[in-house]
């Protein structure tokens, strides 16, 4: 694929995830669409193979990342508290540090890499979406994107994992570790 073709191709795979992701939102009324969707928008549109752009990746380290911006927030008595951004406090500092210590330690730990997953931490460890309704957008929006992931880039014949693990399990090289 020429760089021009990969690059259209790209651009209007992510416009139409957000697109439909935003018609969704609309109709719904919930937060689906939200910052780190496109980071992770650019990952499984433009590096497919990467790791971070599976979908297990996507959405386990999405997962992740809402985890533990809600452990950071309940460690410091933030969890109902409204988000400020501009003014800074110690312990929404300690959230968010909190929740991104945790979100990059899982990742390696598990093997689940999803840089934009760091983004998802900060939106939930900064207040900006973290009641149980917003939690659950959020992590429907990364199904979403995950999901369509999959379908679009099958359908334009591009290669991308089902599922990262299923095609390692498969691999020689998986079963000599």
């Amino acid at each position: 694929m020429t760089r021009a073709r990969r690059a259209a191709y790209v651009a209007l795979s992510s416009f139409g995830c957000i697109v439909f992701i935003g018609l969704c939102a609309i109709l719904s009324g919930a937060p689906l669409l939200f910052p780190s969707l496109g980071p992770t928008a650019f990952l499984v549109f433009a590096t497919p193979q990467a790791p971070g752009a599976s979908p297990r990746n996507t959405v386990f380290g999405h997962l992740a990342g809402v985890l533990a911006g809600l452990t950071g927030l309940a460690a410091t008595g933030l969890l109902t508290a409204a988000p400020d951004l501009t003014h800074p406090s110690w312990p929404r500092i300690g959230a968010a540090a909190i929740a991104l210590g945790l979100t990059c330690a899982a990742m390696a730990a598990l093997d689940i890499p999803h840089p934009p997953a760091g983004a998802t931490t900060l939106i939930i460890a900064l207040g900006l979406l973290h009641t149980v309704p917003q939690v659950i957008a959020v992590l429907v929006g990364v199904v979403l994107i995950a999901l369509l992931a999959v379908l679009i880039n099958k359908l334009f014949g591009v290669p991308y994992p089902w599922w990262r693990f299923l095609e390692e399990a498969r691999s020689p090289v998986a079963s000599r570790r």
